[in-house]
């Protein structure tokens, strides 16, 4: 005898699966092609904008670009093509300037889905600007949302109990780069505040592994590079409280 589902059931089954899922296509932005221009390279995730989530996450991506290439924000961009044009205008405003000290300055982002699961969405940007000088910066962000209410998370709102998770953090951390149990944690040239082992700034989630990635400078010097923490899923499990599901 076959099961018939009421149409209804159906309706509501397949409304809520549209409702948790928000598409993602990349979007590639590019500088102009000029010997007066910089080289800025970007391909970022963008959202439909049908949802709070779509919405939020196209939002913050936009934030992230526009601190990166309006820096001194005085042409207050506000988009992503006017974050481009203002940086296109601060090379040529020092190459008008400095034409003998000026090297070509370089950007780019690239952006990918880290994490797409039930209730949380983590998006990885790897940024790099180059504007003259001994070297350049390179940076990663994870941008975590809430699924439901569209809203950007810290890393530490993913985590029940953000100081017991930092004990495992920092138990990872010295068997990574052997420091010992017992010495300070910044006995062999980590540049900690107040010698105190503390969780970066970005936390993030892939399918297999909570991510721990301090920037250049945020623990160690520039020549040290990032600093990469991977916690596997199933140890790091119990201290989530999203994500992971």
């Amino acid at each position: 005898m076959k099961r018939v589902i009421p149409i209804c059931i159906l309706f509501l089954l397949f409304s809520c699966a549209s409702e948790s899922t928000t598409e993602l296509k990349m979007r590639e932005y590019q500088g102009a092609d000029c010997k007066d221009c910089p080289v800025v390279h970007i391909s970022v995730p963008e959202a439909s904008e049908k949802t709070a989530l779509g919405k939020s996450i196209n939002r913050v991506i936009r934030e992230e670009i526009i601190e990166l290439l309006d820096f001194d924000r005085e042409n207050n961009a506000a988009d992503i093509p006017g974050a481009i044009e203002a940086f296109t205008k601060g090379f040529q405003f020092v190459q008008s300037e400095f034409p003998e000290e000026l090297t070509g300055w370089e950007a780019s982002v690239e952006g990918t889905t880290s994490y797409d699961g039930p209730d949380v969405l983590t998006i990885k940007l790897d940024k790099y600007i180059f504007t003259g000088g001994a070297h350049g910066y390179g940076g990663t962000a994870y941008l975590n949302f809430d699924r439901e209410t569209g809203e950007e998370l810290p890393g530490s709102q993913l985590l029940r109990n953000p100081d017991e998770f930092s004990e495992l953090a920092e138990s990872a951390f010295r068997k990574k780069y052997d420091i010992p149990m017992e010495a300070p944690i910044n006995s062999t040239g980590f540049m900690f505040e107040e010698n105190k082992f503390k969780l970066p700034e970005n936390i993030g989630l892939d399918a297999e592994r909570i991510v721990l990635h301090y920037n250049p400078y945020e623990a160690a010097s520039y020549a040290d590079g990032a600093l990469i923490i991977e916690i596997p899923i199933e140890e790091g499990l119990p201290y989530l409280k999203k994500g992971g599901n």
